[in-house]
């Protein structure tokens, strides 16, 4: 695992070191680069996604998908999740939009490849999308790192929304009740926003305080009622595509 300073330097990278365009994914609806930052004598591989590059759509406000991915980071990290590669928000080539740590993955290791041992601890992942309340969780969206077989969670542009948005590919644990030791996650999320007003400050940089206030009833909602919820019937439960 990454220690503090180690993390703590590739922040510092990925906020002020020069950012290199190396190529392009051409899959999906928004610009996303592969690029190569480089601090201090050293490179760090990222994703570029600029807001610049988004395509507009009727349910969520314009430009705004980048300031979710690091909202989603920052979740990630407040709740002791720790599963979203760490993402900042600054001024790229094509104007201000997220910046990520690149994660060394198998592509073709995904969701519907997984083995049942890898699916088997998918319950934190779900667990999370119930939090940020994300739309569009699809197969390839979570990634096992080469090297350490961690599993990681990309793609959080369409999230935190304040309605019920929910898209998701992993069902598998609808019913279930959510393990006590999981429980956790939500309330170490829901003390922190209501002990700690500087946290709602960070959040309020990428979300609105609508959205902000929806986060902590879902972490409530969760608490009060913890099982793992079952697909709406009355809208769609899935992300299109699913891979």
């Amino acid at each position: 695992m990454t220690t503090e300073p180690e993390h703590a330097h590739l922040e510092t990278a990925l906020k002020f070191g020069k950012i290199e365009l190396r190529g392009q994914f051409l899959p999906g609806s928004n610009y996303t680069f592969l690029a190569v930052v480089h601090y201090k004598n050293r490179q760090y591989p990222a994703v570029y996604k600029p807001a610049s590059g988004e395509q507009p759509l009727w349910d969520f406000p314009p430009a705004t998908l980048a300031q979710r991915e690091v909202a989603a980071c920052l979740v990630s990290q407040i709740s002791g999740l720790g599963m979203v590669p760490l993402t900042v928000l600054r001024k790229g080539p094509f104007g201000f939009g997220s910046l990520q740590q690149f994660i060394d993955y198998d592509p073709s290791y995904h969701y519907f490849t997984f083995s049942p041992e890898d699916k088997a601890r998918l319950r934190p992942v779900v667990l999370f999308d119930l939090l940020v309340n994300n739309a569009d969780r699809k197969g390839s969206h979570l990634l096992v790192e080469k090297n350490t077989q961690k599993l990681w969670l990309i793609d959080h542009g369409l999230c935190f929304h304040e309605e019920d948005k929910l898209r998701t590919v992993i069902w598998d644990f609808a019913g279930e009740p959510i393990p006590p030791e999981l429980l956790a996650i939500p309330q170490r999320l829901l003390s922190a926003l209501r002990a700690d007003p500087r946290l709602r400050g960070r959040l309020r940089r990428y979300l609105s305080p609508g959205e902000i206030d929806a986060l902590a009833r879902r972490a409530a909602a969760l608490l009060a009622a913890p099982f793992f919820p079952h697909p709406p019937a009355h809208r769609r439960a899935f992300p299109y595509p699913p891979v």
